[in-house]
């Protein structure tokens, strides 16, 4: 073998070695069939009357304020489910509600989930990005086997009555977020919504998830540029 046959070696070699992407999926509508977080609050009202009783109280107050800020009023409705918990109380309640959760195989996108553990396979460092709460999203993905995978979610804190809204991820909060983590590219971004536009306008492959053709064309107006379509169940 010639030196200069031996120089090129490690040049090709380099070549050959397929380039890590970074891939964003949303969660709920993508992983989940639904909402994680609508799930889990629509339990804790229906398991105590107390809560229905003081959403009741709160109706006269919410129906001031939703033609204004509907998200206020949506908020109230999570303050007041979230009532009496702690920040370690809150924790332990998510993961049990988690641990149900998973155990209904038809409730997850079995082919979203394959897709995910691809990317991880293939080398790709793969982000879930949601307007899911952080501390539930991650109990639901251990109790799927995917404890590893990197989480940028929404957030709450502890408050005087209970656990209350930091950050709502949704939006251009889920680039910012990214920013923040240091994520400033991502090749591929898997969602099923418009409020995500702002994510996927970056990426090198929008794809859009269970999209009716309706929705298909909004988004793609949205984009500028034709987007992936998948079905997946």
């Amino acid at each position: 073998m010639s030196s200069g046959e031996t120089s090129l070696m490690p040049e090709a070699a380099q070549a050959a070695v397929p380039v890590a992407r970074t891939v964003l999926f949303d969660f709920d509508g993508v992983l989940i069939h639904g909402d994680a977080f609508y799930l889990f609050m629509r339990e804790r009202y229906q398991r105590s009357l107390l809560r229905k009783l003081a959403v009741v109280l709160a109706l006269p107050w919410m129906a001031v304020v939703a033609p204004f800020s509907r998200k206020l009023a949506l908020r109230s409705l999570v303050h007041i489910g979230l009532l009496g918990l702690n920040e370690g109380r809150y924790k332990a309640v998510a993961h049990a509600f988690a641990a149900t959760l998973a155990r209904r195989p038809r409730q997850f996108s079995r082919d979203g989930l394959q897709a995910l553990r691809r990317h991880q396979a293939a080398g790709d460092r793969v982000i879930v990005v949601t307007g899911c709460e952080q501390v539930l999203v991650t109990h639901v993905l251990e109790q799927l086997g995917l404890a590893g995978v990197e989480i940028l979610a929404s957030q709450l804190r502890p408050g005087l009555l209970g656990m209350r809204v930091k950050l709502h991820n949704i939006g251009r909060r889920k680039p910012a977020q990214l920013a923040a983590l240091g994520v400033k590219e991502w090749q591929v971004v898997y969602s099923d919504s418009l409020v995500d536009v702002p994510m996927l306008k970056p990426a090198a492959e929008p794809v859009l998830v269970n999209g009716t053709p309706k929705l298909c064309k909004k988004m793609e107006k949205a984009l500028g540029r034709t987007i992936t379509r998948v079905d997946w169940f």
